[in-house]
């Protein structure tokens, strides 16, 4: 995949979750995050928001969650003490069952699979072709 592949597939997945109705609109990304705010701005106003703690299982899926949460000017942030792969924010439980959190699912699996991708050609490339799983032998691990 290509990275403008890539960033293809990541605008099509914000037009998705912004509800455009119009191909006109399919094709203008400013206008789906401004819909997707416009939704979150109404959402609040019904809905109060609640303190959510996410925790994230790896530095990718974190660096893309902050720019997802940023994006929508909202604010994480976490407490002293609070483990590094930690991101607590303040958003309306709607917004993160309808469109946040399913919006980060899409987004995080399209950009693993891109670094999967790179990450592979890479290796196969400058280390060694035979990037595969190790051989699993029969036996018992005795351990050390």
């Amino acid at each position: 995949m290509l990275e403008s592949d890539l960033l293809e597939k990541l605008r099509k997945i914000e037009r998705l979750y912004a509800g455009a109705a119009t191909p006109g609109e399919k094709e203008a990304a400013a206008e789906a995050m401004a819909r997707i705010r416009q939704r979150l701005g109404e959402v609040e106003r019904v809905e109060k928001p609640i303190e959510y703690r996410f925790t994230l299982t790896d530095g990718w899926s974190k660096k893309l969650f902050l720019a997802l949460l940023r994006r929508y000017e909202l604010r994480p942030y976490r407490y002293a003490r609070q483990r590094r792969n930690t991101v607590m924010v303040r958003v309306p439980r709607s917004f993160v069952n309808e469109t946040l959190w399913p919006e980060f699912l899409e987004l995080s699996e399209v950009l693993k699979t891109y670094l999967e991708e790179v990450t592979n050609r890479v290796i196969a490339q400058a280390i060694h072709e035979d990037a595969g799983e190790e051989e699993i032998i029969a036996g018992e691990y005795l351990g050390q």
